[in-house]
């Protein structure tokens, strides 16, 4: 994966960058551990939907989200790439679904709008309960929106 070039700023955030239906999200590059591809996910009976089950990860037993379910994105699409995270107070770990990993990048703190600017966006089925903000990232059309999640929140909420 390539890392895009920012104009150096004071405070520079670096993401991974994934599709979930038709938005594109991304979380801080510090909170994944590992990038996998979903292998046999068994379920756990009694789990929310949201709980897609637990597979074996280099003979750790990993919980898999899909947290297409939980934030209501609707799409037939079903992705085979596993963001693994990396939180310290974990019991075990815990991986996140995504259709596709897109990209690692780096955004300078003025490209990001932080919750208090997001009162009105309509992100589809994304909640704004979990968006960070918003980068806006420049491209040769104009302006891409990413949807910065905050994986803290969505996964407390799902206990």
């Amino acid at each position: 994966m390539s890392v895009q070039e920012q104009e150096p700023s004071s405070e520079e955030t670096q993401v991974v960058e994934f599709r979930l239906g038709e938005d594109v999200c991304a979380i801080d590059i510090e909170q994944v551990d590992s990038i996998v591809e979903v292998k046999k996910v068994t379920r756990i009976p009694r789990t929310p939907d949201s709980i897609e089950g637990v597979m074996d990860l280099r003979g750790e037993t990993t919980a898999i989200i899909d947290p297409k379910k939980f934030l209501s994105v609707k799409t037939g699409e079903r992705g085979h790439d596993v963001l693994v995270l990396d939180r310290p107070d974990d019991k075990q770990k815990i991986g996140i679904r995504v259709d596709e990993v897109l990209d690692v990048t780096t955004h300078a703190s003025e490209h990001i709008d932080r919750n208090e600017e997001l009162e009105n966006l309509d992100t589809r089925g994304i909640r704004d309960q979990i968006a960070r903000g918003i980068i806006r990232k420049p491209n040769d059309d104009g302006l891409d929106l990413v949807i910065w999640v905050d994986i803290d929140k969505m996964i407390d909420s799902l206990n």
